[in-house]
């Protein structure tokens, strides 16, 4: 009955998800809603998952000092990832939610200096916090009611000093002496000058003008002046005079007129005092917040002085009254009984009894965090498509902890130089696609593309628009300028006000013959250059000046495609491509017979494309103009024409001299990966 009995003050556990770990918050109050359901306002307290990288830098860094000032034992690493888990940052982000959501209690505590860290994990539901998190700013920082417990805030105390020996110290430096209780005068003569002290205040309030509108009665002028700090000035000013009445009356009025001494709560007007209120509902005694954003021109001296006078006001004791009132109508405590639904993420197998062990994805697949293969329930964890799953005890450690007992790659596990690495046999999408959760060598079997195909359709209207709007939507224009954006609306409100009058007479549109996919994968498959599979971490040794050398008589025996060349009749082929580059021996040329196809596998993407400019094609770049640049962008299947030919090569690079240039050929450019 305790256990389900949940009161403010409370850190509980709430689930906003049936996949995701629960979230932890504080209970500041328990409202009834109309509809009669109980509504919690909790302060959210953030673990290390909710927050960037950047912070959790700066969190670790933080621990670190922690651990070096408080002289912590060394811990293992699966013990300091779990104090990872038990580690949360406080905040003063309000929300509410629906009492029925919390899922059980949870201790959270301050850490200090004095605390063991590996006491926490001894301890279930228990968690710690020491820095403060802005989810506005994204900050974090220092917890300002931290308990200063340690040698460094603790006061030096000096050796007795032994009977007979003087103290040798500045006693002016360290203190000033403001009252003496020996002094000549009495009891009643005392009392009588802090009259004539009062006095003097009341009269000087009169005097000044800004006094004046502030205490507009005499009244309000005799009670600001018998406050502290008038009695304070009066004592100090008999303590200055030597306990001389005459000579200290004669300082309470000097010449210039009677002396007026004020305190905070006279200085501060009543829109600070407003704005005092406000920030302290806010903020509690955060004082420095309280300084940064309400009120940044007093300092905060004056602000604690300000806050102590306060609660000696009416005003005080007059809010205080009606919070207590408040909180007497407002629930003290709700109970919430168990919750006992199962979970949705329960691996159930079909035909098999709830319960039983097996009941999971695959056969021979374990727990990704203490990788067991018997749980009397296993539950579905991760993205779906790595079908991985937690054992009944890990799935509770996950829900309240957010994180696994032990570190995976996602959390920067470091690998064992002996075990294989899985993605070496996978091909490059596949490898790209593994998620860090994937922990065993068995999952590549499971894993699949996660790519999804998208197609972009246009409606009716917007292909009646291109034709009905083609002077403003200029499509040759836009083709030209991909990157430059439309203005689609303009373009439909044109194109409403067009179609009423347009003629009633159907548009002939030639239909577009498209060959099927299979015959494009076949064209595709065909043009695809072939690169020589070599072992992986061997690099093929390629010599740049070397000229290639056809090899077609040491594969005649085969039936090869004729090549391109060879049908248009477009001549021979040089020994360098359009790039001014020798073929490489690892690379195949465009007039070498193709012996093997390979058939289009969708999980084997091409490897990525490096555009290597050399000095000659720099050359050419500079000769050509500005529009024939553009001219042959906007062609790029045309071949270029050059007005000035590049500098001869050297003879011995060349077979004859009256080999065409590469750059002037319809020579497909080929670029070495």
């Amino acid at each position: 009955m305790a256990a389900n009995m949940y009161r403010v003050g409370d850190y509980v556990y709430f689930e906003n998800s049936s996949s995701n770990p629960y979230l932890i918050r504080r209970i500041e109050e328990l409202n009834k809603t109309a509809n009669g359901n109980v509504e919690a306002k909790v302060v959210c307290l953030f673990r290390r998952r909710d927050i960037s990288s950047s912070l959790n830098s700066l969190a670790d860094s933080n621990a670190r000092e922690f651990e070096e000032e408080s002289k912590q034992p060394s811990v293992g690493e699966q013990q300091r990832h779990q104090l990872k888990h038990r580690e949360l940052f406080l905040s003063r982000q309000f929300e509410s939610l629906p009492a029925t959501h919390i899922r059980g209690k949870c201790s959270v505590t301050l850490l200090n200096e004095t605390d063991l860290l590996s006491q926490y994990l001894e301890k279930e539901d228990c968690f710690f916090y020491s820095l403060v998190f802005d989810p506005v700013q994204k900050t974090l920082l220092a917890d300002q009611g931290e308990i200063r417990v340690g040698s460094k805030y603790q006061a030096e105390i000096p050796d007795q000093l032994a009977e007979g020996e003087s103290d040798n110290r500045n006693q002016q430096k360290m203190e000033m002496k403001v009252w003496d209780p020996e002094n000549p005068l009495t009891d009643r003569q005392i009392d009588q000058f802090l009259v004539v002290a009062r006095a003097v205040g009341t009269f000087a309030r009169a005097l000044d003008c800004s006094s004046s509108i502030r205490q507009p009665s005499l009244h309000m002028s005799a009670a600001a002046a018998s406050r502290d700090i008038t009695l304070f000035h009066a004592m100090d000013t008999l303590q200055r005079n030597g306990y001389d009445l005459a000579r200290a009356m004669s300082t309470l009025v000097p010449q210039g007129g009677p002396v007026l001494c004020r305190d905070e709560m006279e200085e501060w007007s009543a829109s600070e005092a407003m704005l005092f209120e406000e920030a302290l509902e806010k903020y509690g005694k955060d004082f420095n917040d309280i300084r940064q954003d309400f009120l940044p021109w007093k300092s905060l001296a004056s602000i604690v002085q300000f806050y102590y006078m306060w609660k000696t006001t009416d005003r005080y004791i007059q809010q205080k009254r009606l919070k207590a009132a408040e909180a007497d109508s407002k629930l003290k405590q709700v109970y919430i009984p168990t919750y006992t639904k199962p979970n949705p993420n329960q691996i159930i197998s079909v035909g098999a009894k709830p319960g039983l062990n097996g009941a999971g994805f695959q056969k021979g697949l374990t727990c990704e965090s203490c990788h067991t293969t018997v749980s009397a329930q296993w539950y579905a964890w991760g993205p779906p498509n790595m079908q991985c799953r937690l054992c009944a005890s890990c799935w509770i450690y996950w829900k309240k902890y957010g994180g696994l007992k032990t570190p995976t790659q996602l959390e920067g596990a470091t690998r064992n130089i002996g075990e294989a690495h899985p993605r070496s046999h996978l091909s490059r999408p596949e490898a790209q696609s593994l998620s860090p959760y994937t922990t065993s060598a068995n999952r590549a079997k499971l894993l699949a593309k996660n790519r999804q195909t998208f197609l972009l359709q246009t409606t009716k209207l917007t292909r009646i628009a291109r034709r009905m709007c083609r002077d403003i939507l200029q499509p040759r224009r836009a083709a030209r300028r991909p990157y430059a954006p439309i203005n689609s609306n303009s373009i439909k409100a044109e194109c409403s006000i067009r179609l009423p009058k347009a003629s009633k007479t159907p548009l002939k549109i030639s239909p577009l013959v498209r060959p099927p996919l299979a015959a494009i994968v076949k064209e595709l498959a065909a043009q695809a250059p072939l690169k020589p599979k070599t072992p992986r971490g061997t690099k093929t040794p390629i010599n740049r000046n070397q000229l290639s050398q056809s090899r077609v008589s040491s594969i005649g025996v085969l039936p090869a495609k004729r090549a391109f060349e060879a049908v248009s009749g477009v001549g021979v082929v040089p020994p360098f491509s359009s790039n001014g580059r020798a073929f490489s021996s690892g690379v195949r040329s465009s007039n070498q017979p193709i012996v093997k196809r390979q058939k289009l596998n969708l999980a084997d993407a091409p490897n990525p494309v490096v555009f290597v400019a050399t000095k000659d094609t720099r050359c050419l770049r500079k000769s050509l103009s500005h529009m024939e640049m553009r001219r042959a962008a906007r062609r790029p299947n045309q071949p270029l024409k050059l007005k000035l030919p590049l500098p001869p090569r050297p003879s011995g690079l060349l077979p004859s001299l009256t080999t065409p240039h590469p750059a002037s050929t319809s020579e497909p450019i080929v670029l070495e990966d």
